[in-house]
């Protein structure tokens, strides 16, 4: 039974993670297909362990790609096989920002809030 993977909407219906993707779109068409591609591939369970996943603690992870700079998008597990992705950045370096982890986590908290099926 394969994954299903959604994208966090806020309260004013805006997805930051959909215009995160438009952006990286623009600037980098092919860091963006591996992201996309790696987004496709979290469908399968096999998929949620590292090099593609990483565990981040508080039931958040990353999706990670490695190219001209570091891709994130942060996700969570939902009951019924589902994956919300939440937030995504780039960087240069290896460490994630803080405020970028307090994003992720306060949207994850915000979903789960909205949806507690």
């Amino acid at each position: 039974m394969d994954f299903t993977v959604e994208f966090y909407l806020t309260k004013t219906g805006q997805c930051p993670v959909r215009e995160f993707l438009g952006k990286l779109k623009t600037s980098d068409p092919g860091d963006f297909a591996a992201v996309i591609a790696g987004l496709a591939k979290l469908k399968n369970r096999q998929c949620h362990r590292e090099p593609l996943s990483k565990a981040l603690g508080q039931g958040l992870y990353e999706l990670r790609h490695v190219g001209k700079l570091n891709t994130r998008v942060f996700w969570f597990f939902m009951k019924g096989r589902r994956i919300v992705a939440v937030h995504g950045i780039r960087n240069k370096g290896q460490a994630i920002p803080a405020r970028d982890l307090n994003t992720a986590r306060a949207r994850m908290r915000d979903w789960k809030e909205i949806n507690r099926s």
